[in-house]
């Protein structure tokens, strides 16, 4: 075998050891965007983990769209619902670009080309929904890398969402739920406090 080997041109030998190299080195290499999509699902459920939404927070949510997505607990909640409809992009993407303004400007660029890549550009890994004339301009204003480049992208994706996803989520199984359980605590409550006060009307200590 070793004979056969040393037989071999040294041009086929440098070869393969330049072959096992690259293969060797995509092996290696993380996905791209990779840590960043981590870092994103970590915030999202954080909140969720700790506690459970009150009736009053949950009010609010069926007030506006606004308030949902100005509350941590509410944007952790909504992107529950967009899991079950399989259009967490919208979300994600949103959450991006409110990030992506508190960029510094030297990382400006090369954060929004990443975003771009992402969720803008056709047959992006998590593309969302944007008609021919917003994805070009998004496109064009990312060479500036200014921290509006995402805004009418943004802003059209909100609206999207508002229209449509936020209506559906007000109807939705999972708000039902949280409406139902706080109903069920909060009756809970009550009834201990009418024992207690009958207990008291009756001459118990």
């Amino acid at each position: 075998m070793c004979k056969g080997l040393a037989t071999l041109p040294a041009t086929c030998l440098k070869s393969a050891k330049d072959i096992k190299h690259k293969i060797s080195f995509l092996l290696q290499k993380p996905e791209p965007h990779a840590a960043d999509q981590k870092e994103l699902k970590e915030k999202t459920v954080t909140t969720a983990a700790k506690r459970v939404p009150d009736a009053a927070e949950v009010e609010k949510w069926k007030e506006s769209f606004n308030n949902v997505m100005s509350c941590e607990m509410g944007r952790t909640v909504f992107t529950t619902f967009l899991k079950s409809e399989f259009s967490q992009e919208n979300v994600d993407f949103w959450i991006v670009c409110e990030e992506f303004k508190k960029n510094p400007p030297s990382k400006l660029a090369t954060k929004a080309k990443q975003i771009y890549q992402q969720y803008v550009e056709a047959d992006a890994p998590n593309e969302v929904n944007l008609d021919a004339a917003t994805r070009e301009k998004t496109r064009q204003e990312i060479e500036n890398g200014s921290p509006s480049c995402f805004d009418e992208a943004q802003k059209m994706i909100y609206t999207l969402m508002e229209k449509d996803s936020y209506r559906r989520f007000l109807k939705s199984k999972l708000i039902q739920d949280l409406c139902q359980k706080e109903r069920s605590t909060n009756h809970k409550k009550k009834g201990c406090d009418w024992a207690d006060s009958r207990h008291v009307l009756a001459g118990g200590a």
